[in-house]
């Protein structure tokens, strides 16, 4: 599946090499502009510094490299030190089989302190594009301060439940979007509001089908929740679940290490300060709370430091439209998981959730500079 996403992104990025142009400026619309043509063009930054994370080593690698080459940026792409080889085969397939020219991409692999603050420090690099925590972005924008930096960091994706849901639906999208990839992904359904009106019917939906879901090797096409990157995140997102029932909160299934994995993991009565609601778990633990007016809903969810994605479920047009203008996100999803996304869309959040959107249409005019032409008839 990465695969194939990947080869949009590219397919997406080809269009953009085709279609990118400048506009027009109609310098007649003053009178100081009477007799001159203006227009402007979009040029390339120059040298792209890329760093990318471990979770999806191919495809968000894409979204950097095939951005770059439509706008006609040479890129150094730092991938993380966890899963350098997925960037390094897509090099090499680029390079020698797709005719891209040398100079174009280079693949520099280490670690952040090393390789990635070498790359955010060269002073032939125009463009920092970094893809991971909060923490280490926001250090990134401080360190080069004179350089465009784009950041695509956390989150932890609420999704409203009002009491007209299709609360069955919902579930069945939730126990896959909360869950899957064992929850690393920035855009993980993590935090659930549920009206109080239809929320016992939601967990009967839920915890059964999270129950149902296999637990096991990641190179066995029947799994569907495996290992995190490492024991260190483990026993870390094993931590935040034992403090969140120390506090009060319910563990409907789950929550507990079996071997190499968290078990996935669904928590009841939760609170906002809880680790669980208040950070970004990257783990597959999904946290349920209810509420009685959807004023207090949005409010839940816009309780947050990051802001990337968030859903609604309802049948109410007027409830999915306030949504869309109160919900403080980079995206809103109404009828489906805030885990939902397509490779080209623009994606991105605010707050400490970046600064910038993603997706080759809005990737490859980040990578540009316009520049303004005047001309005397």
């Amino acid at each position: 599946i990465e695969a194939q996403r990947a080869v949009s992104t590219f397919t997406f990025a080809a269009v953009e090499a085709r279609t990118l142009a400048g506009d027009i400026v109609p310098m007649d619309a003053s009178d100081a502009g009477e007799g001159k043509l203006g227009f402007t063009l979009r040029l390339p930054i120059g040298v792209v510094g890329a760093i990318s994370p471990f979770n999806f080593p191919l495809n968000l690698i894409a979204h950097k490299v095939a951005p770059a080459i439509a706008a006609g940026c040479p890129l150094v792409l730092k991938p993380a030190t966890q899963t350098p080889l997925s960037a390094v085969a897509l090099a090499e397939l680029l390079l020698d089989e797709c005719g891209l020219p040398p100079d174009q991409l280079h693949v520099v692999t280490g670690g952040g302190g090393t390789v990635g603050n070498a790359l955010v420090d060269h002073p032939d690099v125009a463009m920092i594009t970094f893809t991971g925590s909060p923490d280490v972005g926001w250090g990134i924008r401080g360190r080069a301060p004179r350089k465009k930096v784009g950041l695509e960091l956390g989150n932890n994706a609420p999704v409203i439940l009002e009491g007209d849901a299709d609360y069955e639906t919902a579930a069945a999208k939730i126990s896959v979007g909360g869950f899957s990839h064992a929850g690393q992904s920035c855009i993980s359904t993590q935090r659930v509001y549920v009206h109080e009106s239809i929320a016992p019917k939601f967990l009967d939906a839920l915890v059964p089908k999270v129950e149902a879901l296999k637990v096991g090797d990641p190179l066995d096409e029947t799994t569907d929740v495996s290992t995190l990157i490492s024991t260190d995140e483990r026993d870390r997102v094993a931590s935040w679940i034992d403090e969140a029932k120390a506090a009060g909160a319910d563990v409907l299934t789950g929550g507990e290490i079996d071997g190499p994995f968290v078990r996935p993991t669904v928590l009841a009565n939760v609170k906002p300060d809880m680790k669980v609601c208040a950070l970004e778990v990257f783990g597959p633990v999904v946290a349920v709370q209810t509420y009685t007016d959807v004023g207090e809903a949005f409010r839940l969810a816009n309780d947050s430091r990051y802001g990337l994605q968030a859903a609604v479920f309802t049948a109410d047009l007027g409830t999915a439209l306030r949504a869309a203008r109160t919900l403080e996100y980079g995206g809103v999803l109404v009828n489906e998981i805030p885990t939902y996304r397509t490779d080209q869309m623009p994606y991105g959040g605010v707050r400490d959730s970046g600064n910038t959107r993603e997706g080759p249409h809005s990737a490859v005019r980040e990578m540009t500079e316009e520049r303004l032409i005047v001309i005397q008839a």
